[in-house]
């Protein structure tokens, strides 16, 4: 059933008698069409293959949504199995996982009849019809594990009152109605049971590469765990590789989830350990746990990263992981993150990751390099922002330096941030220009990290300038966030995955801090509050006393936006390319038109 447009403007705006008769009818019909389809399709559910991505959308795993897209029709295909079915739910997108201003798909039941439409929440949550049907029911299915319901939306509708579905982090929510409801004004967004997941929508079509006979696997998995009755717990796992293990190259990987625990199992990744070190003890427990050997510390160096929702990771036919060999470590570290928000007790999990590798070596080693800004205080985001942007630079000295003549090819990206990271964007420039966007993530989240692979290879050449843009919020926070390691402070990173691997792994900058000591003398010489200057005073400590007014906060802005840059162009030794301070003018801002 196709989606039935009106005209007019919104209800709540317009309260057009007319509007409300039509979609009372159009409500009626799809009451009458699902009833029909329900009881027409009865039956096996539909093919796994037709919806490939997949994840559950409650903690207890009563609603699993799966979907294909379709780029050609620039369309999500939508798949809600429903596994006990009361009176309804909701299903849409927000900005943020939250219930206000949200885009929905809502299912309902007066007690007699059932109606499906296209809603949407305004900012005190209040339901309304939309003038402007955009989810359109395909059908409904009963299957003994459930009802079975399927719709599409289109990525952009030009509704204002609708989500644009855009690459990176999406924020899903539903809602459960345990009770009859006699209209969808009737529906109390906050009384409901509710929640939110978050997924990459539009999956890059990659095409699969195909493998080598000898290949071999390898199960990275915590034995036996006892999942800690308790919301989050980060769970650390030491494995040591065969002594000998020659070096290998890592082609693929993908999640081994224990059955039941689809919907606690939130991401997981497998690091490994420093090579200075000849040996790591053994360890099976929480990471932040005062048991856990310091040493593990040493086990940064991402091999595999999966988060709910992704599927397997296949590297290009042309590159690999290496791992293994001499100057590799033989001792690897995965890191489980469980979310339990119902505090199950006693449920056990041997989740992990696992490794596809081959013994006859690609062409080229994959490498990973980070960009954006280096952790130092000398970056900070005033108090009570709503959107405060920073930039990190890998500027054209550094890349013309360090890269081959052919280039790099940057395949997938992992972006980062702490816990005011609200987006991130990398663009590739060349000769001042904009020339491509590499990973951008408008509704980014850090509670959300995944190695993503790229819809296209990006090339860069020696000369080309890779610009980190992290925009922060810090709305709830009374003093300034500087950056840092500590999860209070704050980072802007892509940890970008490419080949062939070169020296170069750290690609960074920050503000010239000669440059900081002028913006501290100029809020001394405005301000009756005084910034003390003294050598013993750290960067935080200056920006704690910083009064934060109106004019602090622009010149701020404007020194990040226009002052000189110190440059850290660094070798996997940490000895640094022999790169000056610059000065970069930042790129002009884009808008997506809506077609």
């Amino acid at each position: 059933l196709g989606s039935m447009q009106t005209s007019g403007s919104k209800l709540c705006s317009c309260p057009s008698f007319k509007l409300r008769e039509v979609a009372s009818m159009y409500f009626t019909m799809i009451a009458v069409f699902l009833v029909i389809l329900v009881v027409a399709l009865q039956g096996s559910g539909p093919r796994r293959s037709d919806f490939p991505y997949k994840v559950p959308l409650d903690p207890q795993g009563l609603l699993e949504l799966s979907w294909n897209v379709s780029y050609p029709e620039q369309a999500v295909n939508f798949q809600l199995l429903i596994r006990n079915l009361q009176f309804g739910l909701l299903f849409g997108m927000s900005d943020r996982g939250e219930f206000e201003n949200a885009d929905l798909a809502v299912l309902w039941s007066d007690g007699t009849n059932s109606y499906f439409g296209d809603a949407w929440s305004d900012a005190e949550g209040q339901l309304h019809m939309d003038s402007q049907q955009d989810y359109q029911l395909l059908g409904a299915r009963r299957a003994p594990e459930g009802l079975y319901l399927l719709f599409r939306r289109a990525f952009s509708t030009c509704d204002p009152k609708d989500y644009l579905i855009e690459d990176g982090t999406v924020h899903l929510i539903y809602g459960i109605l345990e009770k009859p409801v006699h209209s969808l004004q009737a529906i109390n967004l906050s009384a409901i049971h509710g929640g939110l997941q978050r997924v990459q929508l539009l999956k890059p079509n990659i095409t699969i590469p195909e493998l080598p006979s000898d290949m071999k696997t390898m199960e990275i998995r915590a034995p036996d765990v006892v999942i800690p009755s308790q919301e989050t717990t980060y769970w650390c796992y030491m494995v040591e590789l065969p002594q000998g293990f020659p070096k290998h190259h890592i082609i693929m990987y993908e999640p081994v989830i224990t059955a039941g625990n689809e919907a606690l199992v939130h991401h997981m990744e497998v690091f490994q350990c420093a090579a200075e070190f000849d040996s790591f003890p053994p360890y099976n427990g929480p990471c932040d746990s005062k048991m856990k050997p310091d040493r593990l510390n040493y086990c940064k160096h991402v091999l595999a990263a999966w988060a709910m929702g992704a599927q397997a990771f296949y590297y290009p036919e042309e590159a690999g992981v290496a791992f293994g060999g001499p100057g590799s470590s033989r001792y690897l570290r995965l890191e489980v993150h469980y979310h339990n928000p119902l505090v199950f007790k006693g449920r056990h999990d041997s989740s992990g990751i696992r490794l596809y590798y081959t013994a006859t070596l690609r062409r080229h080693d994959a490498g990973i390099m980070e960009l954006g800004l280096v952790y130092t205080p000398v970056m900070a985001i005033p108090p009570g922002e709503d959107a405060f942007a920073l930039t990190g630079y890998c500027t054209d000295k550094c890349t013309q330096l360090a890269l081959p003549a052919a280039g790099i090819r940057i395949f997938a990206s992992q972006l980062h941030t702490h816990l005011a990271g609200r987006k991130v964007v990398t663009v590739l420039s060349r000769e001042g220009r904009e020339r491509q966007v590499v990973n951008s993530d408008g509704h980014y989240s850090p509670h959300f990290q995944e190695i993503r692979m790229l819809k296209e290879v990006v090339a860069v050449f020696p000369g080309d300038e890779l610009i980190t843009t992290c925009t922060y919020n810090t709305q709830n926070r009374s003093q300034a966030t500087v950056g840092g390691f500590s999860i209070l402070e704050e980072m802007c990173v892509n940890y970008v995955h490419y080949y062939p691997q070169t020296q170069l792994e750290l690609c960074k900058s920050a503000v010239d801090p000669g440059y900081l000591r002028r913006y501290f003398n100029l809020v001394n010489r405005f301000n009756d509050e005084e910034v003390c200057m003294c050598p013993q005073v750290s960067v935080p400590q200056q920006f704690d006393s910083v009064p934060w007014n109106a004019f602090n906060r622009d010149v701020l802005k404007s020194l990040y936006g226009f002052a000189p840059i110190s440059m850290h162009c660094n070798k996997s030794s940490a000895v640094r390319f022999p790169v000056r301070t610059a000065s970069l003018p930042r790129l002009p801002n884009k808008t997506p038109s809506c077609r």
